[in-house]
């Protein structure tokens, strides 16, 4: 009975990144009946389950903390693409587009998918534990860049508004690649021990307590299926995009909320994954992916807006306004509260949420 089952999951998990890329290619550009919104957004849905069964196939192979990095790195490297084109064709419109996408990949996955993984391993296994040095490190790389980023830009004098001169985005761009690179080479070379997942008496998981890994060739195939799904969750969220713009206007909601609802629905893979790993009791492996893929959404994007700014003509705001700053300064202070201790009780998962859900009222009614 199970294999029959194993058989229909690879199945269908196979041909939904591929219908998912046909669809996108046959909807692109194209403004979308509501029929087809429906279809576009099933097949979203089920992109997703695709993306992150094919993330734990790949995380299975290279072990951790090299799987959570597959699926970060692949989500940001596509949305850091979205956000580009989308500058590129919304002229001055959007020149604050890659500001609100940064910060709202921030509070949704420090709080957000930090949050529901502390809740869900911490009442499932009584407490959730994790390595503090390694989620330390990474809180402090987050922090850093987010504040180089998006919190300097209100205070500098060289050019008016919330702006960056040529020099100061060069140095931005420069240190968030650097600060990025030095993580990885941390998490992955000098310190890996740092990022594994630790049980109860502080150790690490020994690689031998999981089911054997699947083959190479079968973890390769999934990776290339997983950029296929994860091309069509982001593609196929900017072709409903206009659909969630006209609901959002026609509520009489902020702009500012398509962002973050394309966000959530960029970012469903890593938080599906977060939250297995939870409920497997490897709630470093969901710190890792929650982490990583702020700092990964901040590292690559600040670049890649910086490049892209050569041959952009309208305005680039980076700099957070007073009711951000306030946000994003109580969720460092309360993520380093969490981290330090290296477990967590449902309290602090509630607290987390609490102020993703205070971000989000704050988008809706600001």
């Amino acid at each position: 009975m199970i294999a029959p089952l194993r058989a229909l999951a690879t199945r269908w998990t196979t041909a939904v990144p591929v219908v998912a890329v046909l669809l996108l290619v046959l909807t692109w550009g194209r403004d979308l009946p509501g029929g087809l919104v429906a279809l576009v957004t099933l097949v979203l849905a089920a992109s997703v389950l695709a993306a992150v069964h094919h993330a734990e196939v790949v995380a299975h192979r290279v072990g951790e903390p090299f799987g959570s990095l597959v699926l970060a790195v692949a989500v940001t490297v596509i949305e850091v693409a979205l956000i580009v084109t989308l500058m590129i064709d919304g002229g001055d419109q959007s020149a604050t587009l890659a500001r609100d996408t940064v910060f709202a990949a921030v509070m949704i996955t420090v709080n957000g998918i930090l949050g529901i993984s502390l809740l869900v391993g911490s009442l499932r296994h009584g407490t959730a534990v994790f390595n503090s040095e390694g989620t330390g490190a990474a809180l402090a790389t987050v922090a850093t860049l987010a504040t180089l980023s998006l919190v300097l830009p209100t205070f500098t004098t060289s050019k008016p508004g919330p702006e960056f001169s040529t020099v100061q985005l060069t140095f931005a761009a420069v240190s968030s690649l650097v600060l990025y690179g030095l993580f990885v080479a941390t998490q992955t070379v000098r310190h890996r021990d740092y990022f594994l997942p630790v049980v109860r008496q502080g150790e690490t998981v020994k690689p031998e307590e999981h089911a054997p890994a699947p083959s190479t060739r079968t973890a390769m195939i999934s990776l290339g299926l997983l950029g296929l799904a994860l091309i069509g969750v982001v593609g196929l969220a900017k072709g409903v995009s206009p659909t969630i713009e006209s609901g959002v206007e026609a509520a009489g909601l902020g702009h500012s909320v398509v962002g973050v609802i394309i966000a959530l629905l960029v970012l469903l893979p890593e938080t599906i994954a977060a939250v297995r790993a939870a409920r497997r009791n490897q709630v470093q492996t969901s710190m890792n992916l929650a982490l990583g893929s702020a700092m990964a959404s901040i590292g690559l994007t600040i670049p890649a807006v910086a490049l892209a700014s050569l041959w952009l003509t309208g305005p680039l705001v980076l700099g957070l306004g007073n009711t951000h700053m306030v946000l994003l300064a109580l969720t460092m202070v309360v993520g380093a509260l969490t981290v330090v201790p290296g477990r967590a009780t449902p309290l602090q998962g509630g607290v987390h949420l609490v102020l993703l859900a205070a971000y989000l009222e704050l988008a809706i009614n600001p």
